[in-house]
C-alpha cells in the first residue's frame, strides 16, 4: 500500500473510533463485538472485489468506505463505491441489497451518500456518523414486504436476516418527508414570511443544502424562521434544529420568540409541544428539538473549552475576520455531525467569516441564512441560492416596515475641530479611574474631528447636539409632540456614551430614569433588563449604547435613531438604521409613548454626517494595526496562533511597560505566575522563533542537531505549535487578560472646557423634504378628490359658506384621512407644510386640535395665504369683531378695563369681557355655541344659562349668531 494511502486509512481509522465504530481487520473480524463495526479489506463477491471498509450495524452489513490517498478528488468516486454495496458476497446478513450507505474518503475529506434518500446524492461530511445514527435512519426508512426468516431491528422492529430477503425503502427520510409537507396555513403571517417560507420548502425539496433568506430588519424574520422551523419538526420528524445567533442577548430574545409562538395547527405554544434549549453552558440538553446558542459557544464547545462570559456578548463580526488561517476544528465525540438536521444562522452576514464557517461546515445539516444585509461573502457562502429578497423598500411598501426622514445636525467642532491656546487651562481626565486634573497649557494644543470623544473630550460639541436635538424635537422633528419619542443614540465608545448620558440628563432637565447607557460594561442592572425596561416601560426615553443594541435587538417604539458616531461598514450601518424600521401597534406605542397616535416614519438624527459617507461591503478590522488590543487578547483566547496576531500583541504588551504603575505591575504579576507584561511579550515573540521550531521538531522525532535528515512540515508546525501554546498559556486566564486590557487602557483624555461649539445647520434632509413634499402633494389630491363627497370639504369649497361647518363634519373629515393608506394626522400634515414653507406656517410645535383640520384645508385649497392654528385666526377674529363694535351713548360707558383681546371694552363690562371670551375658545374648540352649551363647562360653574341672559339680555341669541359668523369665518 503507497505511503500516502496508508496515511489516509491511519486517519480515517481515527475518524471512524472517534465516531464510536470499532475498526477489525478481516482475518480477526468480530462482527457481534460492537454495535458498529468496520471492516478493513473486506473481500466482496467475485468480480467486486475488495471493500476498503465493510460496515456492518447491528450484526448486519450497512455501508461501505472507500479510501483514497489525501488529495484525490471525490467527486465520481461514487460510482466505485456504489458498485461495492452490490458486491457482498451471498448468504451475508445485510440491511438491503444494495447496502443502503456509501463513504468517500481521504481522512481529510469524506464524502457521503445515503441510499434511503428517494434520489441519493453523495454529500460532504465533516467526519463519519455514528452507528446509532445509521440505525435511526435504517429504523425510520425500513419497510418488509415478505421474508421468511425475521430478526430484530435497532428500534424493536422485525428486519431480513438471510442474504436472500429484499427488503424495500419507505420514503421516510428526513428528505423524503421533506417532499411531503402539508401546505402551508398562512393566516398570520405577511406575504413575504409566506413567499420565504414556500420558497426555503422548495429549496430543500430540491435538496439543495444551502439556502439564504434576505429580509428587511423588522419584517419579521425569526417569526418566519420559527414557523419553518416548527414545520420541519411537526411533519418531517427533523431531530434537532440549532438556531445560531452572534450575541447573548440576542439569544434571550429569540428564546421569547418560540416561546410566544402559537401554532396555527393547535394553538399551542411552540415551548409546550416542543423542548426548546437555550445553551447558557457547554452542556447539549439531547432531548431538546430546538437548540438556541451563540456561535461563539458553540465553537467553544467543539474546541472542548470553556466560554469566557465577555466573549458571548461580543458581536462575532470583527474576531472573526482576525483569523486568516484559523485553529482547526478537529472531530468531538461528544457532539456528533448529526446533532442537527437544520442550522438556522441569524444575521447570518457576520458569522460565516473564516473561523465561524467551521462551525456551520462541522454538522450534516442543511444551512438556512437569515440577514437584511447580505454581502458578496455571504451569497457565496450559501452558494448563491438566494430563496427570498425582500428589502426595506419592499417592506415599506407592504406596511410591515416605517420609511424614516434623515434629519441633519452641524457644528463647528465636529467638523473642524479646534483649538486651545496656549494659557489657558484644560482638564486631563485617566480613562480607568475617570480621576480629573487641571494642566495649563504651555502651547496651543489643536485636534481635528476624528480625536473627538478617543483622545479629546469637548463637552461643548456633545451639548450643542443635545440642545439642537432638544430645541427642535417638538418644533420640526415631531411637532406637537410632549413626550421625548424613544430615542436610541450610538456612541463611539463606552466613555464616550457616559459623557453623552449625563449631559442628555442635564440639558433635558431629567432625573437617572429619564436615559440610560446600555453597553456591554453597564454595570449595576443588567444591560437585558435595560433593554427590556426600554423596550416596554416609558423610562428611560433615551438609551445610549455603542453596538449592543445595533443590529437584532427588537425594539418597536423606537422612533428616532440619533448617530454621533461614524460607521463605515454599509451593512452595519444598515443593521443600526434598522432599529427604528419596526412597526409597532398603536395601542402598543401609547403604552410607552403616550401622545404618540401611529408609528408611520421614524427619523436618524445624523449629527456626524453618517448618511452622507460612502460606505464599503468590506469587513472591519481587516488591516492588525487597526484591530484593538482587546480583539487582539480575545483572538488569542479563541486559539488564534498566527504569526501576525501575536506580533502585534507582543509590540503592544511591551509598549505597555513604560505606562505602568509599580502598582499595576503587581497586580499583572501575582496573575501571570511572575511575569511581567515585558516578559509575556519577550516569550511570544521568542516562541515565534523559527529556528526554536526546527530545533524543537529534531527533539520530538529524536534527530540528532548535527544530523541533516530532512524534518517534514508536519513536525515542525506540530512543535510550532506547542511552543507557542506554552508561551501564551498565561493569557488562557480571562482574569488576567481583564486586567492587562484594563491596565492598557490607563492613559488619559484631554477635556476641552474652553471651545464652544456653534450650530451650523439644523434641518431635515433633502430626502425628508421630497417626502414632506410628497405628502403634501397627497393631501391637497385627496381633498380635489372628494370634495363633492365628505360634508367639511363641500362646505368649505362653498364661498359664502351655504351651511355652518360643524364639528361633526370636521371628524369625519379627520376620520377619512386617518385610514388607510394615508395614515395622516393634523400634525404630520403641519410639519410637512412647515418643512416646505416655514415663513407662510405658524404654530410649529404646538399641541393641534381637530379644527386646526380646518385651516389645514382652508391653506391646502389656497384660501388663506398662511397656515395658522383654528384658534389663533378664531382670535384674531374676535379681536376685529370687538374693534367693530359701536361705542356706547355718552356717560353709559360700562368701563375703561380692557379684555384678554387688548380691545377697550367700552361697550362691554369686563365680565361681560370674560364671558365673551368663553364663548370665543368655545368656538375655536367646536366650530359654533348654541344655546344650550351655556349648560356645560365652562359656563355651568360660572351661572351658565341664566347668568349669561343675566348679563346680555335679549341680545344674547343676536350676538351668537354673529359671533357665530364672524369668528369661525
Amino acid at each position: 500500500m503507497a505511503e500516502l494511502e496508508r496515511s489516509a486509512r491511519e486517519t480515517i481509522d481515527k475518524l471512524l473510533q472517534a465516531a464510536g465504530w470499532q475498526v477489525q481487520d478481516a482475518g480477526a473480524a468480530n462482527i457481534q463485538a460492537a454495535r458498529g463495526v468496520a471492516i478493513r479489506e473486506f473481500s466482496l463477491k467475485s468480480g467486486y472485489g475488495f471493500a476498503d471498509y465493510l460496515l456492518y450495524l447491528d450484526g448486519q452489513a450497512a455501508g461501505v468506505i472507500e479510501a483514497k490517498k489525501a488529495g484525490v478528488t471525490l467527486t465520481g468516486v461514487e460510482t466505485q463505491s456504489d458498485k461495492y454495496t452490490h458486491g457482498l458476497p451471498d448468504g451475508l446478513p445485510r440491511w438491503g441489497n444494495p447496502l443502503p450507505f456509501a463513504y468517500q474518503s481521504t481522512g481529510v475529506e469524506t464524502r457521503f451518500t445515503n441510499g434511503l434518500d428517494p434520489q441519493p446524492r453523495s454529500r460532504p461530511v465533516f467526519a463519519f456518523h455514528r452507528p446509532e445514527m445509521l440505525a435511526t435512519w435504517l429504523a425510520d426508512a425500513f419497510v418488509v414486504t415478505s421474508s421468511p426468516s425475521q430478526g430484530e431491528g435497532p428500534d424493536g422492529g422485525e428486519v431480513p436476516k438471510a442474504a436472500e430477503d429484499h427488503p424495500v425503502y419507505s420514503a421516510q427520510t428526513l428528505l423524503a418527508r421533506i417532499a411531503h409537507l402539508p401546505p402551508l396555513v398562512t393566516e398570520g403571517l405577511w406575504p413575504a414570511q409566506v413567499t420565504a417560507i414556500e420558497n426555503l420548502e422548495k429549496s430543500l425539496r430540491e435538496n439543495r443544502p444551502r439556502a439564504l433568506i434576505q429580509m428587511a430588519t423588522g419584517s419579521g424574520k425569526t417569526f418566519t424562521a420559527i414557523s419553518f422551523i416548527y414545520r420541519l419538526i411537526k411533519f418531517t420528524g427533523a431531530r434537532r434544529v440549532l438556531f445560531l445567533v452572534d450575541r447573548g442577548n440576542l439569544g434571550d430574545q429569540t428564546l421569547k420568540e418560540f416561546q410566544q409562538y402559537a401554532s396555527p395547527y393547535n394553538n399551542f405554544k411552540f415551548t409546550e409541544e416542543y423542548i426548546v434549549q437555550r445553551l447558557t453552558s457547554n452542556t447539549l440538553d439531547t432531548t431538546a428539538r430546538v437548540c438556541i446558542s451563540t456561535i461563539q459557544r458553540m465553537y467553544s464547545m467543539l474546541k472542548g473549552k470553556e466560554l469566557p462570559d465577555e466573549l458571548e456578548e461580543e458581536s462575532v463580526d470583527q474576531l472573526g475576520g482576525l483569523f486568516k488561517q484559523p485553529e482547526p476544528i478537529e472531530y468531538n465525540p461528544a457532539i456528533p455531525i448529526e446533532s442537527f438536521d437544520v442550522i438556522v444562522t441569524d444575521e447570518c452576514h457576520r458569522s460565516i467569516y473564516n473561523l465561524w464557517a467551521q462551525v456551520l461546515e462541522y454538522f450534516d445539516a442543511y444551512l438556512i441564512g437569515l440577514t437584511a444585509t447580505p454581502s458578496k461573502q455571504t451569497f457565496g457562502f450559501f452558494h448563491q441560492n438566494l430563496v427570498m429578497e425582500y428589502n426595506h423598500e419592499m417592506a415599506v411598501a407592504d406596511g410591515v416596515n416605517v420609511n424614516y426622514d434623515v434629519y441633519r445636525i452641524r457644528t463647528a467642532i465636529t467638523e473642524q475641530g479646534s483649538e486651545v491656546e496656549a494659557g489657558y487651562s484644560v482638564q486631563i481626565q485617566e480613562r480607568d479611574t475617570r480621576r480629573k486634573r487641571w494642566e495649563q497649557l504651555d502651547d496651543d494644543f489643536s485636534y481635528d474631528p476624528n480625536q473627538l470623544d478617543r483622545d479629546v473630550v469637548a463637552p461643548d460639541q456633545i451639548r450643542k447636539i443635545i440642545q439642537t436635538y432638544r430645541d427642535k424635537l417638538f418644533t420640526e422633528i415631531f411637532p406637537g409632540r410632549e413626550w421625548v419619542p424613544k430615542t436610541l443614540i450610538f456612541a463611539k465608545d463606552d466613555a464616550h456614551a457616559e459623557n453623552i448620558v449625563e449631559i442628555v440628563r442635564e440639558e433635558f432637565g431629567k432625573g437617572n430614569d429619564f436615559a440610560q447607557k446600555i453597553t456591554y460594561r453597564t454595570t449595576g442592572a443588567k444591560p437585558k433588563d435595560l433593554i427590556n425596561e426600554f423596550r416596554t416601560s416609558p423610562m428611560p426615553r433615551i438609551a445610549v449604547t455603542v453596538d449592543m443594541i445595533a443590529t437584532g435587538t427588537d425594539i418597536k417604539a423606537v422612533e428616532v435613531v440619533l448617530f454621533m458616531r461614524a460607521v463605515k461598514s454599509r451593512a452595519f450601518f444598515e443593521q443600526m438604521k434598522g432599529r427604528g424600521v419596526r412597526v409597532i401597534k398603536p395601542d402598543d406605542l401609547q403604552s410607552v409613548t403616550p401622545d404618540a397616535k401611529v408609528k408611520d416614519h421614524f427619523v436618524i438624527v445624523d449629527a456626524v454626517g453618517v448618511c452622507e459617507r460612502d460606505k464599503t461591503d468590506s469587513r472591519p478590522m481587516e488591516q492588525k494595526p487597526t484591530v484593538s488590543f482587546e480583539k487582539l487578547m480575545q483572538a488569542v483566547a479563541f486559539g488564534n496562533t498566527e504569526d501576525d496576531v501575536l506580533t502585534s500583541l507582543a509590540g503592544r504588551l511591551a509598549r505597555m511597560e513604560h505606562r505602568m504603575s509599580a502598582e499595576d505591575d503587581d497586580r499583572i504579576r501575582a496573575l501571570s505566575g511572575g511575569l511581567s507584561v515585558k516578559e509575556l511579550s519577550h516569550r511570544i515573540v521568542a516562541a515565534l522563533n523559527p529556528d526554536r521550531h526546527l530545533e524543537q521538531a529534531r527533539a520530538d522525532l529524536g534527530i540528532a542537531p548535527d544530523d541533516d535528515k530532512p524534518i517534514t512540515d508536519q513536525a515542525i508546525n506540530t512543535a510550532r505549535r506547542e511552543i507557542i501554546l506554552d508561551a501564551i498559556k498565561p493569557l488562557n486566564d480571562p482574569e488576567l487578560r481583564e486586567l492587562i486590557i484594563a491596565t492598557k487602557k490607563k492613559n488619559e483624555v484631554v477635556i476641552d472646557i474652553v471651545s464652544a461649539d456653534e450650530v451650523l445647520e439644523a434641518t431635515f434632509s433633502p430626502e425628508a423634504l421630497d417626502r414632506a413634499k410628497g405628502m403634501v402633494q397627497s393631501f391637497e389630491q385627496f381633498i380635489q378628490e372628494h370634495k363633492d363627497e365628505i360634508t367639511a370639504l363641500q362646505v368649505l369649497y362653498s364661498k359664502p359658506y351655504k351651511h355652518r361647518l360643524t364639528l361633526e363634519a370636521v371628524q369625519e373629515l379627520a376620520d377619512a384621512i386617518q385610514k388607510p393608506p394615508h395614515l395622516w394626522d393634523k400634525s404630520q400634515l403641519w410639519g410637512a407644510y412647515a418643512a416646505l414653507e416655514r415663513s407662510k406656517v405658524r404654530g410649529v410645535g404646538g399641541n393641534r386640535i381637530l379644527t386646526d383640520l380646518v385651516s389645514l384645508v382652508r391653506f391646502a385649497i389656497h384660501q388663506d395665504n398662511e397656515l395658522i392654528p383654528f384658534p389663533e385666526r378664531v382670535n384674531a377674529n374676535f379681536r376685529a369683531w370687538l374693534a367693530s363694535q359701536p361705542p356706547l351713548p355718552q356717560g353709559e360707558g360700562r368701563g375703561e378695563g380692557k379684555g384678554e383681546g387688548g380691545v377697550a371694552a367700552t361697550r362691554f363690562s369686563p365680565e361681560q369681557i370674560r364671558w365673551l371670551e368663553m364663548i370665543r375658545d368655545h368656538i375655536a374648540a367646536n366650530l359654533g355655541i348654541e344655546p344650550e352649551d351655556f349648560e356645560y363647562a365652562p359656563f355651568a360653574q360660572e351661572g351658565g344659562l341664566g347668568k349669561v341672559y343675566q348679563l346680555f339680555g335679549d341680545k344674547l341669541n343676536a350676538i351668537i349668531e354673529e359671533l357665530n359668523e364672524m369668528l369661525a369665518a
